[in-house]
């Protein structure tokens, strides 16, 4: 299935979507970035962190549309697969806690709940605990997470309850980011702490780390590369910018081209012995 967006559960499939190339709005229809206009600490395809504004865009990888592999029994993605808005796993700063550097991306969440989530839509979740995992050298830290509004999120406190109310949920997720990227011609992935989940206190630290980062980043006193800082609402950030600046590039983007093809891959599975 697509590359960060939601997908359904082992019962139901449906087609794979269009790519996509989205630029985000607010409720009075303002240009946002994604990764730099929502609030980390909000009363509220992948984030492109390299275009302006940071629309929502579909990965491209060799010319070909990007798609996770179905790894047996695992189809598409077992959770909501997103971001936390406002911070960055800077890939300058080695963590004290993986030996790795970050991954130059904001940090990814896993949510829980319930309910398939629309591609680009911005929930509120409570914050569960973490797996890091090292992907091909790089810290990756993924958030374990259930949105505020899901019908059982009073049960879920800490990442114990994750283990008690969904026995093997935890289980599946080590197995699915270890192996994900073998299909690729890739070696499995491997993970700090023995692939050991750590506690909410643990992973609201992360995200306090990787918010700070964020905070350097978008005021200029740290080198982004390639990174896009445009933003709408961080006043005194140097990357600010008006709501004219944006249409302007907005109205600059090239006409989408025609879509390309659906892989055949993504309605294959993908078996292979563990190791």
């Amino acid at each position: 299935q697509p590359e960060a967006s939601p997908q359904a559960g082992p019962d139901f499939f449906p087609p794979p979507p269009p790519p996509l190339f989205c630029l985000a709005e607010d409720a009075a229809g303002r240009y946002i970035s994604p990764f730099h206009d929502i609030p980390i600490y909000a009363d509220p395809g992948k984030i492109a962190t390299k275009d302006p504004l940071n629309p929502i865009k579909q990965d491209v990888k060799k010319g070909k549309l990007r798609y996770v592999a179905n790894v047996f029994p695992h189809k598409g993605y077992i959770w909501n697969y997103g971001a936390i808005p406002q911070t960055w796993e800077d890939p300058g700063h080695k963590d004290e806690n993986t030996g790795c550097c970050g991954d130059n991306d904001p940090i990814d969440v896993c949510e829980i709940g319930s309910k398939v989530c629309s591609r680009g839509e911005v929930i509120k979740v409570k914050v569960l605990g973490t797996l890091a995992l090292i992907d091909e050298g790089e810290t990756d830290w993924k958030i374990i997470a259930i949105n505020v509004e899901d019908p059982e999120a009073d049960n879920y406190n800490d990442i114990n309850d994750v283990r008690r109310m969904k026995p093997g949920y935890l289980e599946a997720t080590v197995d699915w980011f270890r192996r994900y990227k073998v299909p690729d011609g890739k070696p499995e992935n491997q993970f700090a702490f023995n692939g050991e989940f750590k506690d909410r206190d643990f992973a609201v630290n992360v995200i306090k780390c990787t918010h700070e980062h964020w905070k350097a980043l978008i005021a200029k006193k740290t080198d982004g590369g390639e990174i896009n800082c445009t933003n709408l609402t961080v006043s005194d950030s140097p990357f600010c910018c008006s709501q004219e600046c944006a249409k302007a590039t907005v109205d600059a983007a090239p006409p989408c081209k025609a879509a390309n093809p659906i892989p055949p891959e993504v309605d294959k599975w993908f078996y292979y012995q563990k190791n």
